[in-house]
């Protein structure tokens, strides 16, 4: 079985290699320059190196996050959305009380209220989802709209710079109240170790756990599992807040580590690329680390297709897109029984 799967990944990949080769051709580059531009776009100085670590931090938190809510067998699209109410709940603290407590205290009550702002907004998605009968998928999408327009509204509105209300955000907090860096480069040790930690954690729940086993029951077969005793309600609502926490962890450090305020497009479509990561590594945990690394640097490293080869940096989602859709169709072939399908065609016939 596992000869077979390895057999119809690499194939599958392969096509995915041939393919994206071809785009790039047809733009009127070279693979090989494309790539050798990536890598250095992304590796070349510690600058680079630092935002790649950077983006992964947030990145690695969403599919973590995306990890229980697919367990249960939905499809959380409502993860930018969540990132950004995170976000905005980070602010709160800071505004109120950037003056009153101990810095390191509000920062820690920054990232609990990113937490449980992103935990809300993604229970919202899981009871439309229960209660209303709204496919996870619209529910999610419709509530990414309503976050953007609050981020919006506010950021124009009552948080808007003093004077002027601008696209680049709100008024930049102290400098106190950023998470350290290594040496001047935006990557954070502390944002680092979170989203380590939530790896961990997402590892350690979801495979060594009862909770885990029947989440996993959930995602089987809902109806079953019900039967059974297991309480899917609560199962899928727990996967939604999970995941949304996580998210608003992820909105928190976008805004304590990167951007020291709120701007319109805080979540920097990383909910949109941690979906891909999740689906990329499957029930196969200990892929997250690597996949999100790699997507990290790609995302990175196709600033520089623009500078050095004139072609758009959109390129690297044409690369993940196909990846992912190459990964997925290996893995539902390796799936598939053939011999099976074959008897039951000739049966019909």
């Amino acid at each position: 079985m596992i000869t077979r799967t390895l057999y119809y990944q690499t194939a599958a990949l392969g096509i995915a290699t041939i393919l994206i080769s071809s785009i790039i051709m047809l733009s009127g580059a070279s693979p090989i320059t494309v790539l050798d531009s990536m890598l250095s776009g992304a590796f070349s100085t510690p600058d680079q190196i630092a935002r790649v670590f950077s983006t992964l931090s947030p990145l690695l938190l969403c599919a973590c996050g995306l990890m229980f809510t697919f367990t249960a067998g939905l499809y959380n699209l409502g993860i930018e959305g969540q990132i950004v109410f995170g976000a905005i709940a980070t602010m709160v603290p800071i505004r109120l009380l950037e003056n009153s407590l101990p810095p390191a205290l509000v920062i820690l009550l920054a990232i609990a209220f990113g937490t449980a702002g992103g935990m809300l907004w993604g229970l919202f998605a899981g009871i439309l989802n229960v209660y209303g009968r709204i496919n996870e998928i619209f529910a999610g999408l419709g509530l990414n709209f309503v976050a953007d327009g609050l981020a919006l509204y506010l950021i124009f509105g009552p948080w808007k710079r003093p004077g002027v209300a601008s696209m680049s955000g709100t008024e930049q907090f102290g400098e106190v109240l950023w998470l350290p860096t290594f040496g001047n480069t935006e990557a954070s040790p502390v944002a680092l170790a979170i989203a380590l930690l939530a790896l961990g954690a997402t590892l350690l729940v979801l495979r060594g756990t009862y909770y885990g086993l029947q989440l996993r029951a959930v995602g089987y077969n809902l109806r079953a599992a019900y039967v059974l005793g297991v309480p899917s309600v609560r199962q899928l609502l727990s996967a939604f807040a999970i995941c949304g926490g996580l998210a608003g962890v992820a909105g928190a450090l976008q805004v304590l580590a990167v951007f020291h305020r709120l701007i319109p497009s805080i979540s920097s479509h990383l909910g949109y690329l941690a979906l891909l990561v999740a689906m990329l590594a499957g029930t196969n945990l200990w892929l997250l680390l690597p996949i999100a690394f790699f997507f990290s640097a790609l995302n990175i490293g196709s600033l520089q297709l623009p500078l050095s080869l004139n072609l758009e940096s959109s390129l690297a989602g044409v690369m993940q897109g196909m990846l992912v859709l190459a990964v997925l169709l290996g893995r539902g072939l390796s799936e598939t029984n053939w011999l099976d399908k074959i008897s039951v065609l000739r049966r019909n016939v």
